[in-house]
């Protein structure tokens, strides 16, 4: 059977999620449904980096001891990731005992590799990025990312050889065009590699909270290097062979642009010294920008995402964070448009549709329609149309594209109603057959566009193919064989507004 391992990148728990941590997990988590929806078997992981500093310091500003506060973060985590019906199968902290193993291991094999030694930093250090930055990172003295000035360090550290591997960095991006998405994300690291790579640190000095390194327990290993190796640490590296073996490598790294770096030169480099396999593929997506500026809690600029749910739902954002936004671009969130994209994709498009063919269906049928033999569909050609494109967009993560092939469907239909006016067939006794086909062309028409829309709105489209006599579990739909046009007899169900209008 086939099998799709997906990531996302672990957060540090020094606050809460805002909205853009909460696009990373929303959008992967479409991208799992769909593999499941394809009938691969998936493993979508997710976790928690708690070996941060800034995890640290919070801990101690609060009066608790580091694992004390990570575990009251988990829940709040946990908390945000349920209201968002983010279907993750497993859930990683750094502090865990599967991940200490593998980290430990890991570290060791590149020892023996040889690409480990000691030596002396001295540089710029961002605490809230919690990494190195050389002089041509910096925008006027200060961290692009997070507008603070860095700190100037001193330390001895051990590092591992990270130029010895451009090379070979290079040799797997010319002969895997794919393995860095999207093209803006492969060009930049193919600058940066072509400039040439400095090796990197990857312990840190005087520190207790960490994972210690194997040969030199005076120092814990740098957490970055540290929080990449989860990905194999929850798959059974150092811990279950036969399962590392099954899952491992990951299909795809679902990451944030400003650590693509990280995920598609340090990771590989990593594994290249460890003799492991390389992920498949990393997608480095855009950022959620708060009326035009990034969104961050430590610039002031970060939206709740339970917040943001309670406002209009938990599926009416999913849909907005992945249909509004171009999937490896930054987008932009304010209250206003996503209350206007509500009213206009769900309030007034798609939950009207449903409720008018439900409507109608009740009102001249009893809410029960089969079509008409022999009758040639108006819609089937359009729909089967919509699902061929809506497969290669999601095939390559194009998930906007994805859902806007959907909602051609639901245009398409509403176009349907207009035109084939199902009230003027009822008044014409002898034109009894168009009428039941038409009425089962746009419950048929808008079951398939359920379906597509359910990696986007789970909860919904469950619903609306409940009322449009969709049997069985959904966990048992199949994208190849249910988004056919079919027949046979349903029952139309009839329900509240699935969201009134503002």
């Amino acid at each position: 059977m086939a099998r799709f391992y997906l990531t996302t990148a672990i957060d540090y728990v020094n606050s809460r999620p805002h909205l853009g941590t909460a696009y990373e997990k929303v959008t992967a988590d479409v991208i799992a449904r769909y593999r499941r929806l394809c009938g691969v078997s998936t493993h979508f992981l997710m976790g928690n980096d708690e070996h941060s500093q800034n995890v640290y310091q919070r801990a101690l500003e609060l009066g608790l001891e580091p694992r004390a506060f990570c575990d009251q973060m988990e829940q709040v985590f946990r908390e945000v990731w349920a209201k968002l019906d983010v279907s993750f199968d497993d859930f990683i902290r750094t502090t865990e005992d599967r991940h200490k193993l593998a980290v430990t291991a890991l570290v060791q094999r590149i020892a023996d590799a040889g690409d480990l030694y000691e030596g002396e930093y001295e540089g710029w250090y961002c605490v809230s990025c919690e990494a190195f930055k050389p002089d041509k990172d910096l925008v006027d003295g200060e961290c692009s990312i997070h507008q603070t000035r860095p700190e100037w360090i001193k330390e001895k550290n051990h590092f591992f050889r990270l130029s010895k591997y451009r090379d070979r960095l290079l040799q797997h991006y010319e002969a895997t065009p794919m393995f860095l998405q999207p093209d803006v994300r492969r060009n930049e690291m193919l600058r940066l590699l072509e400039g040439g790579l400095e090796d990197i640190s990857v312990s840190r000095t005087g520190q207790s909270w960490g994972i210690p390194l194997p040969f030199d327990p005076s120092r814990v290993v740098y957490v970055w290097f540290d929080a990449l190796i989860n990905y194999i640490a929850a798959v059974g590296y150092a811990t279950d062979d036969e399962r590392f073996r099954a899952w491992w490598p990951a299909d795809l790294h679902v990451v944030g642009k400003d650590i693509t770096r990280f995920h598609a030169v340090v990771w590989p480099a990593m594994l290249m010294s460890a003799g492991l396999p390389l992920p498949k593929r990393v997608f480095g997506h855009g950022w959620v920008n708060w009326q035009g500026q990034r969104m961050s809690k430590s610039l002031g600029t970060s939206v709740d995402p339970l917040d943001a749910a309670d406002r209009l739902g938990p599926d009416p954002l999913r849909l907005y964070l992945v249909k509004e936004i171009a999937y490896g671009h930054d987008g932009d969130f304010t209250w206003e448009r996503f209350e206007e994209r509500y009213n206009a994709d769900l309030a007034n498009n798609l939950g009207n549709l449903v409720n008018r063919v439900a409507v109608m269906a009740h009102k001249y049928r009893g809410g029960r329609l089969a079509p008409v033999p022999g009758a040639i569909s108006q819609l089937a050609d359009r729909a089967a149309d919509v699902v061929r494109r809506y497969r290669v967009a999601m095939d390559e993560h194009q998930l906007h594209t994805g859902m806007a092939a959907a909602f051609d469907l639901v245009d398409a239909t509403n176009e349907f109603i207009t035109r084939s006016e199902p009230w003027v067939l009822a008044r014409t006794p002898d034109r009894r057959a168009e009428l039941d086909q038409a009425l089962f062309e746009m419950a048929e028409a808008v079951r398939i566009a359920a379906i597509l829309l359910w990696p986007a709105m789970p909860a919904s489209c469950t619903e609306i193919l409940r009322r449009m006599g969709q049997v069985g579990p959904i966990s048992e739909i199949r994208l190849d064989r249910d988004t056919t046009w079919a027949g046979g007899e349903r029952q139309i169900v009839k329900g509240s507004l699935l969201w009134p209008r503002i």
